[in-house]
Protein backbone atom coordinates (compact mmCIF):
# COMPACT_ATOMS: atom_id res chain seq x y z
CA UNK A 1 0.00 0.00 0.00
CA UNK A 2 1.12 3.45 -0.63
CA UNK A 3 1.82 5.85 2.18
CA UNK A 4 -0.17 9.05 1.89
CA UNK A 5 -0.61 11.82 4.08
CA UNK A 6 -4.07 13.53 4.53
CA UNK A 7 -4.39 15.88 7.23
CA UNK A 8 -8.53 16.28 8.03
CA UNK A 9 -9.53 18.54 11.36
CA UNK A 10 -12.04 17.25 13.35
CA UNK A 11 -15.70 18.40 14.91
CA UNK A 12 -18.04 17.36 17.09
CA UNK A 13 -18.35 16.58 21.12
CA UNK A 14 -14.70 18.36 21.34
CA UNK A 15 -12.94 17.49 18.51
CA UNK A 16 -11.88 20.91 16.44
CA UNK A 17 -13.27 21.35 13.13
CA UNK A 18 -12.88 19.33 9.91
CA UNK A 19 -12.29 19.42 5.98
CA UNK A 20 -13.26 17.32 3.28
CA UNK A 21 -10.75 17.00 0.96
CA UNK A 22 -7.03 17.97 1.73
CA UNK A 23 -4.29 17.79 -0.85
CA UNK A 24 -1.83 14.72 -0.58
CA UNK A 25 1.55 16.40 1.37
CA UNK A 26 3.15 12.80 1.65
CA UNK A 27 6.93 12.87 1.49
CA UNK A 28 7.66 15.89 -0.72
CA UNK A 29 8.05 13.79 -4.22
CA UNK A 30 6.00 12.79 -6.44
CA UNK A 31 5.37 9.08 -6.93
CA UNK A 32 3.82 7.22 -10.48
CA UNK A 33 1.14 5.20 -7.97
CA UNK A 34 -0.17 8.38 -5.72
CA UNK A 35 -3.65 9.09 -5.74
CA UNK A 36 -4.71 11.76 -8.47
CA UNK A 37 -7.70 12.13 -5.72
CA UNK A 38 -7.51 11.37 -2.12
CA UNK A 39 -10.05 10.19 0.07
CA UNK A 40 -12.74 12.66 1.01
CA UNK A 41 -14.33 12.47 4.68
CA UNK A 42 -17.86 11.01 4.24
CA UNK A 43 -19.18 11.12 7.81
CA UNK A 44 -21.70 13.62 8.93
CA UNK A 45 -21.46 13.22 12.60
CA UNK A 46 -17.54 12.48 13.51
CA UNK A 47 -17.23 8.93 15.72
CA UNK A 48 -14.73 10.18 18.23
CA UNK A 49 -16.31 10.34 21.97
CA UNK A 50 -14.44 12.28 24.21
CA UNK A 51 -13.67 10.71 27.32
CA UNK A 52 -16.51 11.76 30.26
CA UNK A 53 -13.09 11.73 32.84
CA UNK A 54 -10.73 13.60 31.05
CA UNK A 55 -13.85 16.34 29.84
CA UNK A 56 -14.94 16.93 32.99
CA UNK A 57 -11.44 17.75 33.56
CA UNK A 58 -11.04 19.93 30.94
CA UNK A 59 -8.08 17.88 29.41
CA UNK A 60 -6.84 18.66 26.01
CA UNK A 61 -4.90 16.59 23.36
CA UNK A 62 -3.95 15.69 20.08
CA UNK A 63 -3.35 12.21 18.91
CA UNK A 64 -2.16 10.98 15.35
CA UNK A 65 -3.63 8.29 13.58
CA UNK A 66 -2.21 5.76 11.06
CA UNK A 67 -4.93 4.45 9.18
CA UNK A 68 -5.57 2.10 5.97
CA UNK A 69 -8.39 2.50 3.74
CA UNK A 70 -9.40 0.24 1.40
CA UNK A 71 -10.83 1.09 -2.44
CA UNK A 72 -14.33 0.92 -1.09
CA UNK A 73 -13.36 3.44 0.83
CA UNK A 74 -13.82 1.92 4.23
CA UNK A 75 -11.00 1.93 7.38
CA UNK A 76 -9.04 -1.84 7.44
CA UNK A 77 -10.56 -3.83 10.41
CA UNK A 78 -8.09 -3.16 13.43
CA UNK A 79 -5.19 -1.41 10.69
CA UNK A 80 -6.05 1.88 12.91
CA UNK A 81 -2.40 2.90 14.75
CA UNK A 82 -1.11 5.59 17.22
CA UNK A 83 1.87 7.29 15.52
CA UNK A 84 1.32 10.16 17.77
CA UNK A 85 0.35 9.66 21.91
CA UNK A 86 -1.42 12.85 23.02
CA UNK A 87 -0.16 11.37 26.59
CA UNK A 88 -3.27 10.70 27.78
CA UNK A 89 -4.10 6.93 27.54
CA UNK A 90 -7.82 7.45 27.53
CA UNK A 91 -8.21 10.13 24.34
CA UNK A 92 -5.66 7.59 22.28
CA UNK A 93 -8.71 4.85 23.24
CA UNK A 94 -10.76 7.33 22.21
CA UNK A 95 -9.31 7.87 18.66
CA UNK A 96 -8.70 4.30 17.97
CA UNK A 97 -11.93 3.12 18.75
CA UNK A 98 -13.43 5.74 16.64
CA UNK A 99 -11.20 4.97 13.73
CA UNK A 100 -12.78 2.23 12.53
CA UNK A 101 -16.51 4.24 11.79
CA UNK A 102 -14.72 6.37 9.91
CA UNK A 103 -15.79 5.87 6.26
CA UNK A 104 -13.94 8.10 3.23
CA UNK A 105 -14.73 8.34 -0.58
CA UNK A 106 -11.98 5.76 -2.00
CA UNK A 107 -8.74 7.46 -3.41
CA UNK A 108 -8.22 7.53 -7.15
CA UNK A 109 -6.04 7.27 -9.65
CA UNK A 110 -6.86 7.28 -13.25
CA UNK A 111 -10.34 6.91 -12.16
CA UNK A 112 -9.99 4.03 -10.25
CA UNK A 113 -10.70 3.23 -6.21
CA UNK A 114 -7.61 2.73 -4.50
CA UNK A 115 -6.30 1.52 -1.39
CA UNK A 116 -4.06 4.08 0.75
CA UNK A 117 -2.16 4.49 4.04
CA UNK A 118 -2.97 8.25 5.52
CA UNK A 119 -2.40 10.01 8.78
CA UNK A 120 -5.45 11.23 10.17
CA UNK A 121 -5.10 13.31 13.30
CA UNK A 122 -7.88 13.98 16.27
CA UNK A 123 -8.02 16.85 18.21
CA UNK A 124 -9.62 16.70 21.35
CA UNK A 125 -10.58 20.16 22.22
CA UNK A 126 -12.78 21.44 25.59
CA UNK A 127 -14.67 24.58 24.82
CA UNK A 128 -14.29 26.44 27.97
CA UNK A 129 -10.01 26.17 27.50
CA UNK A 130 -8.22 28.18 25.48
CA UNK A 131 -7.40 27.01 22.23
CA UNK A 132 -3.89 25.05 22.07
CA UNK A 133 -0.91 26.26 20.22
CA UNK A 134 -1.39 26.08 16.03
CA UNK A 135 -5.03 25.63 16.69
CA UNK A 136 -6.74 27.55 13.93
CA UNK A 137 -9.12 30.78 14.87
Amino acid sequence: MLPVSLFLYLAGLGCSERRKSVPVSGDGWWRPDAPDVVPQILNEELPFRYPNTLWLQRVQGNVMLRLFVDAGGNVVTDSARVVEASGYSALDSAALAGASRLRFRAARRRGVPIAVSLLFPVHFRHPAQQRAAGDST
